[in-house]
């Protein structure tokens, strides 16, 4: 009672060549025919000797990192020192300690991490093991492969069932053949051979006796044979390595600096060239670059950074947005930009919890509301079969008559419900405190503790159904399963043969023999796309499925064959025959069941119904308002995905839909295209089929027109559509992305968008892990992005200008100082100084502009529209920067300049006033820009103020003390700031009193 499964361990490995069929030989390791790759996992990127050379490596390949650097090593050369070496290596030494700090944490996580998953003990069978015996087949949850939470079943290889011990396994001659590595984890092909027993036994293997790693055993033991390791493993070949994402704002602040980096060249030069380039004129501009460098801020890279990780934790710890995750903390401001949001349908905008709704029968319908009559009718069945067995030596009763409809509803109703209740891959499960125990399940069948597991919510629906009608799935292995009848009578069935559903087939099936009867019925279910085909001719399938489709059910056809024994014989035969092909096993199996799939008769419509997450319309129409186009890209059919895109209020009802037809060639893609173009402000309904085509010939002109849409539903999508669909938005219209999903099949798409959205639902953690941000639910959105995003970005926009008008006004002085003194490239400001302005006496109050906030954020939720004029870009544009330019010129050479017309005789006096205006006027800016106050800004102001009075007493090598307690030096310095400031408190004034910005009428 063996089984065998390919199973392995989640690992990273370094290449080991190409990818090859495999033989691998059972307890004989000597015949293994090649190398493969090592079973570890290592997601480090250095290690202990090359952590220190690559990190500072990545960090000065940047260029402005590298001038920071030469400027510091500059100062070793005597002609071009300015002061202490601390000056210029202080700065650099903390922006570096900061990133090695940082990169040293989230190394060390990431070991351990990998050393818990290298650690994990595994056993490896041999014959001096002890063995247990295990039982014939497991249940496996692959969320982190697929996304999907629900229990899958795994089957052994029925000839290792007859050993008597797993041990067994090594004694016998027998080995694996297995295909080549490929990133398929829906199919498998290979074949296990036993050459010792007689005759030779040659079985084949699917992906039913797989294990592949990244999965979890939930239920059951498994022995195993490896067949992949390392980077050949199935979750390896499907992780994309993720883009490093650089945010927009990110890039137009280096856009800035290098502008910045470009003024201080044409600065020094100048400088010089009033020299007339006098004696070792290149000396001197290698002073005046030191002496203006503070014009390119070095601390700007650092409080920006560390303004992301305050709005990360902001977002973390919202209590109105509870789970919420930052997974990516170098992008929050991309939140508040955001133009296009693309996002899945199922597990996002609706619940992924299926309820049914309605049994179609052609000629009659139930709904919710007439599900007794259903129950009724089924129970009359069972009844009459159960009178009529105990009335078989009587007479018959005189049964009220019975018309000749009502009999065929009857028996319709009943096959109807019997097919549904065993066209599925759902197992029982029951379940004792908490522990699973199938011997109990088979010999009571406690209501109480079953639950049902599929791969498949929808199918679960359907069995439940099944179940509160009367007939009840309660038990099911392998090769049987059981139904109870309303009177509690068994039924068994044996499981001939189960054709999974897959994306190709869109449809699954079964033949099952009943074994009170011995009869043989093949039963399949799927969608009416295919089973319009594969079903007798009849003249309501098409009509109904639209119907049921437009109220928003996902709608399956259920159909069945009678086989006799012969029919069934002769397609086992050729069936065992196709699944034993290595080559073309797929092609081969397919063309064996398609065989049967022929005429067969119509049974039922079932509609099931996936429902909307709580507050899904609110978000959506918060969204709409702010000015954000949305893309629904789902997988699911054209007419349930349009009903649900109207039900969530995505299209609205007064608004005109162009459904875009389907279309195979160039020239019925070109006609489509032309009579949607004739269309204006209607949503768009595409089709991934037809997209393909349109992208393939009419790219341009189709996300031309598509963008143009105040909404777009694309189904049918397949992942790398979704994707292909964000790097076209990215690259034709310049802005900014998100992608919002919650299964294995968003992730491509999460990763390409510039936001990546995950939604921590049923379909598991595989979209919420790959995504830059996490959130519960849906709604969430709307709070992440009014009121997160937008802070984040109208914060950092003012936190980088202040920073640059900060080193730009002590470089404006240094400039004013060096021009009046014959262009002397002699520094203002030495020691100490220059590092406390940027640190101790400014740091505070500038970085608390991360707490300000211009109107509230109920207030943000509820006017959506403040939202729309951040992505014209507004709080950081070539305008702003060129009005904090002048700003800092200006405040710079009144400091300055007053400071050098009213000092008396010693320049020692000069720099006192000159260095104090510039502190004053620095906390008075950082109060001017405030919008609200927070308890924190005035701690920094005063904070800031109490420490450069107190480092005065310190400062008597720069600072005449005696000087700065006179009233002389009061009232300069009172003159100077007042003179600095009060013009541009004048002008904020005047500006909110008679062009207020929008927001300003919204904060009373």
């Amino acid at each position: 009672m063996v089984r065998l499964n390919l199973c392995c361990p989640w690992s990273r490995c370094c290449g080991m060549g190409d990818f090859r069929p495999r033989t691998v030989w059972l307890g004989h390791p000597e015949k293994r025919e090649q190398r493969y790759p090592r079973n570890v996992i290592n997601n480090q990127k250095y290690n202990f000797f090359t952590f220190l050379p690559l990190v500072l490596f990545n960090q000065f390949k940047y260029f402005f990192n590298l001038y920071f650097l030469l400027l510091a090593c500059s100062q070793f050369i005597n002609e071009l020192r300015l002061g202490g070496l601390y000056t210029y290596w202080v700065p650099l030494g903390l922006v570096l300690a900061i990133t090695i700090m940082r990169e040293a944490v989230e190394e060390i996580r990431c070991c351990i991490r990998d050393k818990e998953i290298n650690s994990q003990i595994y056993s490896k069978l041999s014959t001096r093991a002890l063995v247990l015996p295990f039982p014939g087949s497991c249940f496996l949850r692959t969320d982190q492969l697929d996304g999907e939470t629900d229990w899958k079943l795994r089957l052994p290889v029925a000839c290792t069932q007859r050993l008597p011990t797993a041990a067994d396994l090594l004694q016998i001659r027998s080995y694996v053949y297995a295909e080549e590595p490929n990133i398929d984890i829906h199919n498998f092909t290979g074949t296990f051979t036993r050459e010792d027993a007689d005759p030779p036994v040659n079985e084949s293997l699917c992906i039913e006796n797989t294990l592949w790693a990244s999965s979890v055993v939930a239920s059951g033991t498994v022995v195993g044979v490896v067949i992949y390791t390392g980077k050949e493993l199935r979750s390896v070949m499907n992780t994309s390595n993720p883009r490093h994402k650089v945010g927009l704002f990110d890039l137009e602040v280096n856009c800035l600096t290098k502008i910045l980096f470009g003024a201080l060249m044409m600065v020094s030069l100048v400088m010089v060239a009033l020299q007339h380039f006098t004696g070792r004129w290149y000396l001197q501009i290698m002073r005046f670059l030191l002496l203006l460098s503070n014009i390119v801020p070095i601390s700007l890279r650092v409080n920006l950074d560390m303004g992301k990780m305050v709005f990360s934790w902001m977002i973390k710890k919202d209590s109105k947005i509870p789970g919420t995750m930052v997974r990516s903390s170098t992008i929050p401001e991309q939140l508040g930009r955001i133009s296009y949001l693309l996002t899945d349908k199922t597990g996002t905008l609706t619940q992924n919890e299926m309820v049914f709704r309605r049994l179609h029968l052609g000629t009659v319908a139930y709904g919710m509301d007439s599900m007794d009559e259903v129950q009724s009718l089924v129970f009359s069945v069972y009844t009459q079969v159960k009178r009529r067995k105990n009335n078989m030596h009587e007479s018959p009763s005189r049964a009220p008559a019975a018309t000749k409809v009502r009999k065929t509803i009857i028996s319709r109703v009943h096959e109807a419900v019997k097919a549904i209740a065993l066209v599925h891959n759902v197992t029982p499960v029951y379940e004792a405190n908490g522990v699973t125990d199938q011997a109990e399940a088979e010999q009571h069948y406690e209501d109480t503790c079953r639950v049902y597991q599929a791969s498949s919510p929808d199918e679960v629906s359907l069995v439940q159904w099944t179940e509160s009608v009367g007939l009840t799935l309660v038990g099911r292995d392998h090769s049987s399963m059981q139904l109870r009848t309303p009177t509690g009578q068994i039924l068994n069935f044996t499981i001939l043969q189960i054709f999974p559903f897959t994306y190709e087939s869109k449809r699954m099936g079964i033949i099952v023999r009943d074994e009170s009867t011995g009869e043989i019925t093949f039963y399949m279910k799927g969608a009416d796309v295919v089973m319009a085909g594969i079903v007798q001719y009849n003249d309501w399938l098409e009509e109904e499925c639209g119907n049921m489709a437009r109220e928003g059910l996902r709608v399956l056809v259920v159909s069945k064959k009678s086989l006799t024994d012969e029919q069934y014989q002769d397609f086992e035969a050729r069936y065992v025959q196709a699944k034993l092909s290595v080559h073309d096993r797929s092609l081969k199996v397919a063309t064996v069941i398609e065989s049967l799939e022929m005429e067969m008769e119509l049974l039922c419509l079932t509609g099931v119904e996936d429902q909307l997450q709580t507050d899904v319309r609110p978000t959506l129409e918060i969204l709409h308002n702010a000015g954000i186009k949305v893309w629904m890209l789902t997988g699911d059919k054209l007419e349930t995905a349009t009903c649900t895109a109207k039900n969530a209020h995505l299209i609205t009802r007064n608004q005109d839909i162009h459904i875009f037809r389907s279309v195979t060639t160039r020239g019925e893609a070109h006609l489509e295209l032309n009579a949607f173009r004739r269309k204006h402000d209607c949503a768009l309904v595409i089709s991934g089929d037809s997209l393909e085509v349109c992208l393939k010939y009419y790219e341009y002109e189709f996300m031309e027109l598509a963008c143009q849409c105040p909404a777009v539903v694309c189904c049918r999508c397949t992942p790398t559509q979704k994707a292909q669909i964000v790097r076209l938005l990215q690259e034709r219209t310049g802005k900014l992305t998100c992608a919002v999903g919650d299964g294995g099949n968003d992730v491509s798409m999460i990763q390409e968008a510039d936001c990546g959205v995950g939604v921590e639902g049923k379909e598991g953690k595989q979209a919420s892990l790959a995504a830059d941000f996490s959130v519960t639910q849906f709604k969430h959105l709307g709070r992440l992005l009014m009121v997160h995003g937008r802070n984040s970005y109208k914060r950092s926009a003012a936190l980088s200008q202040f920073v640059i008008h900060r080193s730009l006004c002590i470089s404006t002085m240094q400039a004013v100082f060096s021009s009046v003194f014959h262009f002397a490239s002699v520094p203002l400001y030495q020691g100490f100084l220059v590092i406390g302005y940027s640190t101790i006496y400014t740091m505070f109050p500038v970085f608390s502009l991360v707490l300000d906030k211009d109107v509230k954020s109920e207030v943000a939720m509820l006017y959506p529209e403040l939202y729309k004029d951040l992505l014209k870009g507004r709080p950081l544009s070539f305008k702003t920067f060129l009005i904090w330019v002048l700003i800092s010129i200006y405040q710079g050479s009144i400091i300055m300049y007053g400071a050098l017309l009213l000092f008396d005789s010693e320049f020692v006096h000069a720099v006192a006033i000159s260095f104090t205006a510039l502190i004053l006027t620095e906390l008075l800016m950082v109060a001017l820009t405030i919008q609200t106050w927070h308890w924190l800004m005035i701690v920094g102001e005063l904070l800031s103020l109490a420490c450069y009075v107190a480092s005065l007493v310190f400062l008597h090598e720069f600072i005449d003390v005696y000087f700065i307690t006179t009233v002389s030096f009061l009232w300069k310095v009172t003159v100077i700031t007042l003179v600095s400031c009060l013009p541009l408190y004048i002008l904020k004034y005047l500006r909110r009193r008679f062009s207020p910005p929008s927001y300003s009428k919204l904060t009373s």
